[in-house]
């Protein structure tokens, strides 16, 4: 075997090293683990030592960011990976695109049914061709968790139109960019949206803080 064919491979050591710069959480047995679910499948030498390629590696990666960012338990990923399979090959190093089924979205944010068909009925998520984004999730996850406040999608409704006030706002900055028509014209006005959502985000951080401060009396 040839120089180059054996560097084609790489020891479940030497893949940790080169995970855990960015999942410093990650350990042997954590990968093990995901091999014994059947979410990565390495190849054995006739010793029956693991052996990883870079696809490995980049699908360990998509999957420990998925469990990182997205909190999706592992069934959901693995179906995810069993459907890009007949896809075309996600760029290296792009952030996992989530497209979950409505029994997925239940599951992952925690909740029931009547609670997502609540969520629908007042605009909060929606789904596009039968699937649910990372967005819908984040949002489905956080009124989840504020029912357990008493607050419930109905509860809810002020909140999206302030959103929705706020993205009108960011539409009418990146308007006259969108007008142009030039090149990069397009790449500048979403760079600009996403500084002033930014931007948008830390007012609205700052004068939520404050005003809780009052109902507090403090």
């Amino acid at each position: 075997m040839s120089a180059q064919a054996v560097r084609a491979f790489m020891s479940i050591g030497e893949v940790l090293a080169l995970l855990q710069g960015e999942f410093p959480d990650v350990t042997i047995s954590k990968i093990r683990f995901l091999e014994g679910e059947g979410l990565i499948e390495p190849q054995r030498s006739p010793s029956g030592y693991r052996k990883f390629t870079h696809n490995d590696v980049e699908r360990l990666r998509y999957i420990l960011t998925a469990q990182r960012d997205h909190y999706l338990p592992l069934r959901v990923i693995k179906d995810h990976l069993d459907e890009q399979a007949t896809r075309p090959r996600a760029v290296p190093g792009e952030a996992p695109a989530v497209r979950l089924s409505r029994e997925e979205l239940i599951e992952a944010a925690g909740i029931d049914e009547d609670t997502l068909a609540e969520l629908e009925s007042f605009g909060l998520v929606a789904a596009v061709a039968r699937r649910y984004d990372a967005d819908a999730l984040q949002v489905a996850r956080s009124v989840g968790a504020l029912a357990r406040f008493g607050l419930h999608a109905r509860h809810l409704r002020a909140v999206k139109a302030a959103v929705e006030r706020e993205a009108g706002l960011v539409e009418q900055a990146v308007a006259p960019l969108l007008r142009r028509r030039a090149p990069g014209a397009v790449d500048q006005a979403g760079e600009t949206a996403r500084e002033i959502s930014g931007l948008l985000q830390e007012l609205h951080t700052a004068l939520l803080r404050g005003s809780v401060r009052g109902v507090l009396g403090r």
